[in-house]
């Protein structure tokens, strides 16, 4: 037909990221459109059906660099969008959003999704550089979103916590927010999940925790580590899998160790149920074994939505999660004010909510803090109820569906029309 509507997705690459996943969700939920994601960098982990086009512009640290890149981008995102023409352009993260906004075309409606909780990681996020450059970050961002973002047309976010954090925080006008969740394929995830493990197998013959996301300081998966050697002492056949990989990679390892407990590291050494943690890599298909654990645990230290809860929630595993900001309590605890924060362990309506950690890495030596005696407390009341648990998984199934793909694109049809 060819009245197709255009749609431009911006983003800065399709690597193995939460907003990269949404891109390649909502272009293959829309068939009906034509697609294009425009990527500043080569990097593609994910089948997308649109025609892709990089403007080989990748991001670096260098100042010098980051200047040039700036003309390159501007000029390149403009002359593509006067080529292709699209009805909407679609940016996730930053600085696609920045770029979006700044080469806006007037008959083209300009869109900016928003996936993290600026005010949250501007406090902690190392993205954000050290020192002088945070300060000067700190002082620009507000001003910038004001002055810039509300140029465009829709401001998109991934959750209540994001939009507040967008119209509180950053004085975005607030009839141009609208809140969409991300956008999850259920099916296909049950799929996934029902995948043989093969030579994995034999771990899961045992109980495990399981945790996935990037090693970074965000996700704070040294928690989990402090907290599964407390609970070795009691569950003596506990396992604990971590999936991901990241730069502290390291010293989560050396942690692992130092803790006294047996480390599995998926480059150097030879699998075997022996083990008492699993360092399994960044997964394609992390479903299968999120499907075969006892407990999802999610220790992270701020978010904007947390993508892989609602993925462990739609394998019918029980999850228990840091209410950190934003996203978890409003994935677990929809009908309360998303705004509060509990200080004690939550028996939430979809699964459990725990006080966020604090930012700081430990050693091994250190005692258990407070909170992570809660934590310990916690997991060992969920592994050993096992009605409780059963409870958890159908209600997390039954939350699943709230994100399936099919809804949320629906939202998104509303918004590209």
């Amino acid at each position: 037909a060819m009245n197709k509507k255009k749609v431009m997705f911006i983003i800065p690459h399709l690597g193995s990221g939460g907003a990269e996943r949404v891109v390649a969700n909502l272009c293959n939920g829309l068939p009906d459109y034509e697609k294009t994601v425009l990527i500043f960098e080569n990097i593609i982990k994910h089948k997308v059906e649109a025609w892709i086009i990089s403007i080989n512009s990748p991001a670096t640290q260098n100042l010098f660099k980051k200047l040039l890149n700036f003309p390159v981008r501007y000029l390149r995102i403009r002359k593509i969008k006067e080529e292709i023409k699209p009805d909407f352009v679609v940016s996730l993260l930053e600085p696609a959003n920045l770029f979006n906004v700044l080469t806006k075309i007037s008959s083209q409606k300009t869109i900016l999704s928003f996936h993290s909780n600026y005010t949250a990681s501007l406090r902690e996020n190392p993205f954000f550089g050290k020192g002088i450059t945070r300060s000067i970050l700190k002082m620009f961002y507000p001003l910038a979103f004001k002055t810039i973002y509300n140029r465009a047309d829709l401001l998109v976010a991934i959750s209540k916590g994001v939009a507040e954090d967008l119209i509180k925080n950053y004085g975005i006008n607030s009839n141009k927010v609208k809140v969409i969740y991300n956008p999850y394929p259920i099916d296909e995830i049950r799929e996934l999940a029902k995948e043989p493990l093969g030579s994995h197998e034999e771990i899961f013959k045992h109980p495990v925790l399981i945790t996935a996301g990037r090693l970074t300081k965000q996700k704070g998966q040294w928690y989990v580590l402090r907290i599964f050697k407390a609970l070795k002492e009691k569950h003596k056949d506990l396992k604990l899998v971590i999936l991901g990989e990241g730069e502290l990679k390291e010293y989560l390892v050396g942690l692992s160790e130092e803790l006294g407990l047996k480390t599995y590291v998926w480059d150097k050494d030879e699998l075997s149920e022996s083990f008492d943690v699993y360092f399994l890599n960044f997964q394609k298909n992390p479903f299968k074994f999120i499907a075969r654990s006892k407990l999802f645990v999610f220790p992270s230290l701020w978010e904007g939505f947390g993508n892989v809860l609602v993925e462990a929630m739609a394998c019918g595993v029980s999850v228990i999660s840091s209410d950190c900001r934003s996203g978890p309590r409003e994935i677990l605890a929809p009908n309360m004010d998303f705004n509060y924060q509990t200080q004690k362990p939550e028996f939430a309506e979809y699964g459990v909510l725990m006080p966020v950690f604090e930012v700081k890495y430990k050693s091994a030596e250190e005692p258990l803090g407070e909170k992570e005696m809660m934590w310990v407390e916690t997991v060992d009341k969920l592994l050993e109820d096992e009605s409780l648990r059963k409870n958890y998984s159908e209600k997390a199934k039954q939350r699943a569906e709230d994100f399936r793909i099919e809804k949320i694109v629906q939202e998104w049809r509303d918004v590209l029309r």
